[in-house]
């Protein structure tokens, strides 16, 4: 048997519905689309907005709207101290250096060291902010653990 005589199962290919081809083609005068209304339409005039639900309101303004969500709101980037036994000892790690590795993916947004993991070499970590497990390893490796203090533009909703 060759892949061309093997037969097709049942339902797997459906005759294409041809509209607009005048009353022969049983598809015919209004093309599958019945009298007026909005989807009878043709163009942009016939396309329906997400969400909309025909005139109900929709499910967005059903829902009751709980929280509050600041708009200074700061995106830290995570690096845990495992990723960290990618560089030599004795380094320097900043933002910079954690981008060139692609351990972060933006240089600008802050970033905030996190305990999980172990720390096997002494380095010298600049970073936004440090969970305390994090300092507390990488001081024990014998590196350092510092803050760069300097504003970061870049915020939640800003960009």
């Amino acid at each position: 048997m060759k892949l061309n005589e093997i037969p097709r199962p049942k339902g797997a290919r459906r005759k294409i519905k041809i509209i607009g081809r005048g009353s022969g083609s049983g598809h015919g005068k209004t093309s599958t689309k019945g009298h007026k209304g909005l989807k009878a339409r043709s163009g942009a005039g016939g396309k329906l907005r997400i969400g909309f639900e025909g005139g109900q309101m929709p499910l967005v303004r059903r829902i009751p709207k709980r929280g509050f969500s600041g708009s200074d709101k700061v995106i830290n980037q995570i690096v845990n101290v495992e990723d960290l036994n990618e560089f030599k000892k004795d380094d320097i790690i900043d933002p910079l250096k954690l981008a060139d590795k692609r351990i972060i993916k933006n240089k600008r947004y802050p970033v905030k060291i996190l305990g999980n993991g172990e720390i096997k070499k002494s380095l010298t970590v600049r970073a936004h902010s440090f969970s305390k497990s994090a300092q507390d390893k990488i001081s024990k490796a014998g590196g350092k653990a510092e803050i760069i203090t300097e504003k970061v533009s870049l915020r939640a909703k800003s960009d």
